[in-house]
């Protein structure tokens, strides 16, 4: 059985609904950031933690990989070949990189860094999450999700980061990309995975 470790309303909310997505049994151990327990499973102290038998995987998007690859009979990994790996890859980078950076920005100066270091980043951080909706916006196109016509592990990263845009109030001002959030995070596997330690209490 999986581990997945982590604290309520992190990333691990990610690695929840992906276990859910793909029917595996897990246990969802409630750690802290930054805590000894954290220290004694990543380095950085950060979570989510995955562990499996005796494998520790870090950070949300490679441990969704991680586990669409393990059971590629589920369907949620890379289109075939060097091209659908790429594909995968890019989505994933946009995702963490450019999508959630705005995001994490505000969260960090508002919540998470000392006091004494906090700055104002709102408007900057609403500025470009409004950039990066509409390169989403242009990267969907037509197509229902992100590889196509299947639900994957990229839409696991980008529809989770679509709740927190929510949550946080960020507008999203494209048609398309609502609609993409809203199908998205309408699956039932998400309200599981919130249902076990995905959301805030």
């Amino acid at each position: 059985m999986y581990k997945a470790v982590g604290s309520r309303g992190s990333r691990v909310s990610r690695v929840l609904w992906m276990l859910e997505e793909l029917g595996q049994p897990y246990e969802f151990v409630e750690v802290k950031l930054r805590s000894p327990e954290a220290y004694a499973l990543n380095p950085s102290g950060k979570v989510p933690i995955l562990i499996d038998g005796d494998l520790k995987i870090t950070d949300s998007a490679a441990i969704c990989v991680y586990l669409a690859d393990k059971h590629a009979d589920k369907g949620m990994g890379a289109n075939p070949g060097l091209a659908g790996r790429a594909e995968m890859d890019s989505w994933m980078h946009f995702a963490q990189s450019e999508l959630e950076a705005p995001l994490w920005n505000k969260l960090r100066h508002r919540f998470l860094l000392p006091k004494d270091v906090r700055v104002d980043v709102g408007p900057a951080a609403v500025y470009d999450f409004a950039s990066e909706v509409q390169a989403l916006d242009r990267r969907l196109g037509d197509r229902p999700f992100a590889l196509g016509d299947r639900f994957t592990a990229v839409d696991v990263l980008l529809g989770d980061m679509g709740a927190w845009a929510r949550a946080g109030k960020f507008p999203v001002d494209s048609e398309r990309v609502g609609a993409y959030f809203d199908r998205v995070l309408s699956r039932p596997a998400r309200a599981r995975a919130q249902a076990n330690g995905g959301a805030m209490r």
